[in-house]
């Protein structure tokens, strides 16, 4: 028995040790972890189980080659939590992927779905294992079938921690979260050599498809980080919001208090209705802490989403931004609302919407992208969504956007409005504009005209008061009552029960 102990040490040895100490150097030369590095970093400390650890094809194994198959995979806990976890090994054979190295990231996503566990993936592979031929290619298939079944299943988060190239790139865009890290995360289908080839066109492997790029401008990403270590203490975080499945609740923490005071609220505003300001003021102002994980916080900046707690308890928070673009709904924006709002619903998370929207953006460019269709996706998830949805209007609410952003008729289960909130169809400068256009055009005094019938427009009709008036508006708040109400508004719908009429799945506008 002790000689076969002593063989199993061996081997295991043998496995740990990955590609050998001078290719594993190299790796950390170029600033980057080991898979079983990463992983130590992101579980709670010696909670990690290895699964599969000795799989390989028999020649592989026979002759000591490939250890561990280019992949780590296994289960560990973060913050005593069970998660999933597979990393992918740089210094064995680039991480290549082929048969065995794909059914071992299968099976733990298999068991992910069994246990009702999230599954956290870190990439860094050089692709396909091209000996493998059309082995390899199916492997790849296998676990984009199972990123398919898993989604709305179990939270599903991509580390890129490295290359991620070709049919590759295709896992990560299936999950919920691509995490990646400046300098060392490459995303793309085709590099730099094939692009000149084909376009003529010389492009760095950083512009192409780096953390910058895919955070800032592709929205392919969600989240960008300085070093690995952060990108992995940022994941705890994530998973700290989110419940393990669909058919639990997200994690209850101890109510905090906000960091500054409710009467810092009445400060946010600027006295001009057309200036802007952040957001993030009022947000970081009404929840628990202060704390707020915003998501993609570098695209389609003109549109808040991210998650925080009232009284402990997780919620999605939506939001227009006005100091960017006055917050108005454009592509880029919609698409982002839109998958932000149908993760919280698949995961039973409230979502509060804090609304001040000017319409949608207008333009040529925005007409020939497909805004109209993109646009419908906000109201789609929207109307979709079964889990409590709490609307704040902060100031402007207008037009198509105004019931894009989960007005009252969205089913809304309660809209709260400031003060300070204008609803109607337009601006009163617009609407003015056109329904008196005759009456200024003949006045002595256009100017003078002008101005008289815009206060008389935002008297009768842009404020809150009329929406409230027709029940579209569950109660006009002061705004230092703002967390107070959302709380409350919270524990009023927690045990909300509501379905959707039956059906296979719905079409939602692509």
């Amino acid at each position: 028995m002790y000689e076969k102990l002593e063989q199993l040490n061996k081997l295991r040895q043998v496995v740990k040790a990955g590609g050998g100490r001078g290719r594993i150097e190299k790796h950390h030369e170029s600033g980057k972890m080991t898979a079983r590095e990463r992983i130590t970093t992101l579980l709670d400390p010696g909670s990690f189980r290895e699964t599969d650890v000795f799989a390989a094809s028999e020649e592989d194994f026979n002759n000591m080659k490939n250890p561990g198959e280019g992949v780590v995979t296994g289960y560990g806990l973060i913050d005593g939590r069970k998660v999933y976890v597979y990393a992918q090994d740089f210094t064995v054979s680039g991480g290549s992927l082929g048969r065995v190295h794909a059914a071992k990231i299968c099976k733990v996503i298999d068991m992910a779905m069994k246990t009702g566990a999230p599954v956290v993936g870190l990439n860094d592979s050089g692709g396909a294992r091209i000996q493998e031929g059309v082995n390899a290619l199916n492997g790849y298939g296998e676990i984009f079938f199972r990123n398919t079944m898993a989604s709305g299943v179990i939270p599903q988060i991509s580390a890129v921690l490295g290359p991620c190239a070709g049919g590759a790139v295709y896992s990560p865009a299936l999950t919920d979260f691509i995490f990646m890290v400046s300098g060392i995360s490459q995303m793309f289908i085709t590099g730099p050599q094939v692009i000149k080839a084909v376009t003529g066109e010389k492009v760095s492997m950083e512009t192409l498809g780096g953390a910058a790029t895919h955070n800032r401008l592709s929205g392919v990403a969600h989240f960008i980080s300085g070093n690995e270590a952060e990108c992995l203490r940022t994941i705890r975080v994530l998973l700290s919001y989110l419940p393990s499945n669909n058919l639990e609740e997200a994690p209850v923490f101890a109510s905090e208090e906000p960091l500054i005071s409710q009467e810092a609220l009445m400060t946010v505003l600027p006295d001009d209705q057309n200036k802007g300001y952040d957001i993030r003021e009022i947000i970081r102002g009404v929840v628990d802490a202060g704390q707020y994980l915003e998501v993609q916080p570098y695209y389609a900046q003109n549109g808040v989403v991210g998650f925080a707690r009232f009284d402990g308890r997780s919620a999605g928070i939506v939001a227009n931004q006005p100091c960017v673009m006055a917050g108005s709904l454009d592509i880029n924006v919609s698409d982002k609302i839109a998958r932000f709002v149908r993760f919280c619903d698949a995961f039973n998370i409230p979502i509060i919407t804090f609304m001040d929207v000017p319409g949608f953006l207008p333009g040529v460019d925005q007409e020939y992208g497909g805004v109209i269709r993109h646009g419908a996706k906000i109201i789609y998830a929207y109307s979709e969504a079964t889990v409590p949805k709490i609307t704040i209007i902060v100031r402007k609410a207008y037009g198509g956007a105004y019931i894009a952003m989960c007005c009252s008729s969205l089913r809304a289960d309660a809209v709260y409005a400031w003060p300070s909130a204008e609803i109607a169809v337009m601006g009163p400068e617009g609407a003015v504009n056109i329904l008196n256009r005759k009456e200024i055009s003949e006045a002595e005094d256009p100017v003078k005209v002008r101005k008289k019938l815009v206060a008389d427009y935002q008297s009768q009709f842009s404020n809150p008061y009329f929406a409230s008036l027709k029940g579209f508006v569950t109660d006009v708040i002061d705004p230092r009552d703002t967390r107070a109400t959302i709380i409350d508004a919270l524990n009023n719908f927690s045990t909300k029960q509501e379905t959707r009429p039956r059906k296979k799945h719905g079409n939602i506008p692509c």
